[in-house]
């Protein structure tokens, strides 16, 4: 390899759309962890609804998942892979303004569509709610977030694309495939449209989206979050690259297959649901092979975790990795799944990933990034910890409380009585789960605390600071 110079020392990385990003991140955790909580309290108190629709648990709970996957989530995830895809590149954001309109017009469309939500404006389809003019305006700011990050690599000065970017690119092009296909629908009115699809075509196509969003999303685009940062806070190199680069592509290949599981014992073809079934146990390896992988990299590094909080969080949100990507399949099984569906079993299996998996490792790249970024150090390590606690205590409360509430739901409803008759009313059963959903209530509560505290962690921290500023490296590697 020969080498050479970089053009020059005027070039500066764009961190502070980073900045931004990420504060409109924690900006919009603590709004969708109140509408949440606020709609937890609801299943224990109904009252609390004040017989307003803008506060009927069927809105908030839109709005709770809208506002976390896509305000919190996405934003989270623009903003670390702008990080890392210019010090992964050696090289500058490219069409950095194209960058900026990014983060301001995914912010408003958050907001117009939040506020749409509560309103009563949505179609039928889990996590893609909004309204076709929203489908619209949310395809146009992807596409983008796309010319800006493979733009960036298009322009690296680095021959090889690093493992990160791989799982940032898949999530990018396969959401956009998954968004624009589930949303083809016909428009009545500027607030109200029909899908495309009809009847047991329209479910297969919705699980098709609903669970390659979680696979590509909110699982794919934050082990690209995992593959860069954990690396960082541990200052040790990938375990095995060659194991995350294998990872990659099972992930991509198995992946966009599992969906049907969502169709168990439904009017779709039974070789649908069974393929479904069987593309999710394959799932176990590429989910494994990427956890297997960062704790074998934080493994020489244990004695970090006494004095860094962020690596604690990476660390614990390996764990609930582990743990979710492992009961996934095993609820894909169709005998387990007779006592799982329609539980809230299945809704404790998403928090174990959205709280322990999404959320943890966000906070923790959260504590490592805002330092850097404003050159200051964290304003208070003890309240890191602190935060750590709270947040394992949240999550593990929340998921026991949901797995006990959907075993027991999943087991009164198949009990018969000496006639062959349900045993159970649906009224019945759901007033025996007034202390799981109580206790679910005090564990979103517990975890929301956690996460104000690391607001108010990092306001400190940034306040009354600039955004450092950061050269590309002066001599890289040329191709070959």
């Amino acid at each position: 390899m020969s080498k050479f110079a970089s053009p020059g020392t005027h070039e500066v990385y764009h961190d502070r759309v980073v900045k931004i990003l990420v504060m409109f991140s924690i900006f919009w955790a603590l709004l969708g962890m109140i509408a949440g909580v606020y709609a937890a309290a609801e299943l224990v108190w109904p009252a609390l609804n004040l017989e307003n629709p803008w506060l009927s648990f069927g809105r908030l709970r839109t709005l709770h998942t809208n506002v976390v996957i896509f305000g919190f989530g996405v934003s989270a995830l623009m903003g670390t892979a702008y990080y890392s895809v210019q010090r992964t590149s050696h090289v500058p954001l490219f069409a950095p303004k194209l960058a900026w309109f990014t983060c301001w017009a995914w912010q408003i469309a958050i907001l117009l569509g939040g506020i749409s939500l509560l309103a009563g404006f949505n179609t039928s389809k889990e996590y893609a709610e909004l309204e076709w003019p929203f489908d619209i305006a949310i395809t146009l700011v992807w596409v983008c977030f796309a010319i800006v990050f493979f733009g960036t690599i298009a322009t690296r000065r680095i021959r090889e694309i690093y493992i990160s970017n791989w799982f940032y690119g898949g999530l990018i092009i396969v959401i956009a495939m998954l968004h624009i296909v589930n949303n083809l629908a016909i428009p009545v009115t500027l607030t109200k449209s029909y899908s495309l699809y009809a009847g047991a075509q329209d479910a297969i196509v919705q699980w098709w989206y609903g669970h390659n969003a979680v696979g590509f999303l909110l699982t794919g685009g934050f082990l690209g979050m995992m593959y860069y940062f954990l690396p960082k806070q541990a200052e040790r190199p990938i375990w095995s690259y060659r194991l995350s680069i294998v990872a990659f592509w099972a992930f991509a290949y198995s992946y966009i297959w599992a969906g049907p599981h969502h169709l168990h014992f439904n009017a779709v073809p039974e070789w649908v649901q069974n393929l479904g079934m069987l593309m999710s146990l394959v799932l176990l390896a590429p989910s494994w092979a990427s956890m297997i992988n960062g704790i074998m990299t934080v493994s020489t590094a244990w004695e970090k975790l006494r004095t860094d909080p962020a690596l604690k969080f990476i660390v614990l949100a390996l764990a609930f990795y582990g743990l979710a990507t492992f009961e996934g399949p095993m609820m894909a099984i169709k005998t387990v799944n007779i006592i799982s569906h329609f539980t809230d079993w299945t809704v404790g299996h998403v928090h174990s990933g959205a709280l322990g998996w999404n959320a943890l490792i966000t906070f923790g790249t959260f504590y490592y990034l805002i330092p850097r970024l404003v050159g200051a150090p964290l304003y208070s390590v003890a309240l890191a910890n602190l935060h750590f606690w709270l947040a394992l205590a949240g999550t593990m409360l929340y998921v026991v409380a949901m797995w006990g509430a959907g075993v027991s739901q999943g087991v009164l409803w198949l009990s018969l009585d000496e006639l062959g008759e349900l045993r159970y009313t649906f009224t019945e059963i759901m007033q025996a789960m007034y202390p799981y959903y109580l206790l679910r209530f005090i564990a979103g509560l517990v975890f929301l605390i956690g996460a104000a505290l690391m607001a108010f962690n990092l306001w400190k921290t940034i306040a009354g600071r600039h955004t450092v500023t950061v050269h590309p490296p002066q001599v890289t590697e040329a191709y070959a």
